[in-house]
């Protein structure tokens, strides 16, 4: 992932680096197991700083699984403050998720099955873990529409399998 932020132009590093809130920027001097243990009640970028950071060091796999929880706490708080500027926290969940999402999917659509198995486990893991930073209580609504939108990604893989692969070899890309 180091590789990919140096390959981003000098003003889209600086915009990403810009829209980070100074707290969550301790995430990337934070220890992986201290950030993961926090990260349900921290900022929602705390997730996708775990999921960087899992990547970088060769757990991929874990990696994915932080990037999706991220996506998923990341959403639920975007939806339950409709009126959050548009420069602040949903510019930077889209330049995240662009960012670190693109090669993290790269490597997760490699192997569909232990997707569709992350995806699960993200929800499993979702619905026991309290979401310190959108309470569920505040926010059900938008908490159910969001593992609604998770749960039809999850059907329009499983539904596509054979056309992803086929997608994927196409573009010289490996996979399962």
């Amino acid at each position: 992932m180091a590789a990919l932020y140096r390959a981003l132009s000098p003003f889209a590093f600086f915009f990403l680096l810009s829209t980070v809130p100074a707290f969550a920027q301790d995430f990337n001097t934070m220890p992986v197991d201290q950030l993961r243990a926090e990260a349900p009640n921290a900022h929602p970028s705390a997730y996708y700083v775990l999921a960087s950071r899992l990547y970088d060091r060769g757990d991929k796999d874990e990696a994915v699984f932080w990037f999706y929880a991220g996506q998923l706490r990341y959403r639920t708080h975007i939806a339950c403050n409709p009126d959050l500027p548009p420069d602040g926290d949903p510019a930077l969940f889209s330049a995240l998720s662009e960012v670190i999402g693109s090669e993290i999917n790269l490597y997760a659509f490699g192997d569909l099955e232990r997707l569709l198995e992350t995806i699960d486990a993200v929800i499993d893991w979702d619905q026991s873990t309290p979401n310190g930073y959108a309470p569920d209580a505040d926010c059900a609504t938008a908490r159910v529409d969001v593992l609604t939108g998770l749960n039809e990604l999850k059907t329009h893989i499983a539904e596509n399998a054979d056309d992803i692969r086929a997608q994927r070899l196409s573009n010289g890309l490996g996979g399962l």
